[in-house]
């Protein structure tokens, strides 16, 4: 599994991960048969969506985590040219841990430099691009600043260049959002794998957002806040941003 990026500033090689194991309830009756990242949106599945936004940025090796439905993704797969068929990993405790748990089970891709991606998230190319060329070595999380956040949304705070903390229960100080795309290369691949590590095997773990992975980075290390200004990109949680994306 290994696929070439070309980025104006150099050449690298970057895995895709895409977390794409939940169900998505608040998209019923949608998920009611398959995984949430085959929802169409536009006449093409969410996933389709991010694989043609991540090869349109260079980046040819993909693994998706999947776990409820996976059924439906093995046969969505197999559908396409053997060429461009990304990997396929199962992630057993889809039911019973919270996104980190996908993470945990791609544990082994983590060796390399990877990009890792929200399953239920459509976003333009150049969004992927733009984090590896203004990525450094180590991690690095893409945000928007956001005067007005959402309750669901990732919220992120940010100084001088550096994320300092992440959560869906920070407050006023939070003035990002994330867009969950993270990166990490230069030795940021051990950095966030022991993180992660260190997060999901403390009390509690198996129940966070993956999320918690850059925030405990953050807090004791150093997270790039890799901002984009304007950003073409939505998740897909409910129904009406189905409608959102298609009239935009």
């Amino acid at each position: 599994m290994r696929g070439s990026a070309h980025f104006p500033s150099s050449a690298i090689h970057v895995r895709a991960i895409i977390l794409a194991a939940g169900q998505g309830t608040r998209l019923l009756p949608f998920t009611r048969d398959y995984p949430k990242c085959l929802v169409p949106v536009d006449g093409k599945a969410i996933l389709d969506h991010q694989i043609d936004a991540l090869r349109a940025a260079g980046i040819a090796d993909i693994l998706i985590v999947g776990g409820y439905r996976i059924d439906r993704l093995e046969q969505h797969i197999a559908a396409m040219p053997a060429a461009m068929r990304p990997a396929l990993l199962c992630n057993p405790f889809w039911s019973v841990a919270n996104s980190i748990g996908s993470v945990w089970a791609a544990r082994g891709a983590l060796d390399e430099p990877f990009c890792l991606l929200n399953g239920d998230t459509i976003l333009a190319s150049d969004v992927i691009a733009g984090a590896w060329a203004s990525a450094r070595a180590g991690v690095g999380l893409v945000v928007e600043a956001a005067p007005e956040l959402a309750l669901d949304d990732m919220r992120v705070t940010v100084h001088e260049g550096r994320i300092t903390a992440v959560g869906k229960d920070l407050g006023e100080e939070a003035r990002h959002r994330s867009l969950g795309v993270i990166v990490a290369s230069g030795g940021g691949e051990r950095v966030y794998a022991e993180a992660l590590t260190a997060v999901i095997c403390a009390t509690g773990g198996a129940q966070r957002f993956h999320h918690a992975v850059i925030d405990h980075i953050a807090r004791a290390g150093t997270v790039a806040a890799l901002v984009n200004s304007n950003p073409q990109w939505i998740e897909i949680d409910r129904p009406e941003d189905i409608a959102r994306w298609q009239g935009r």
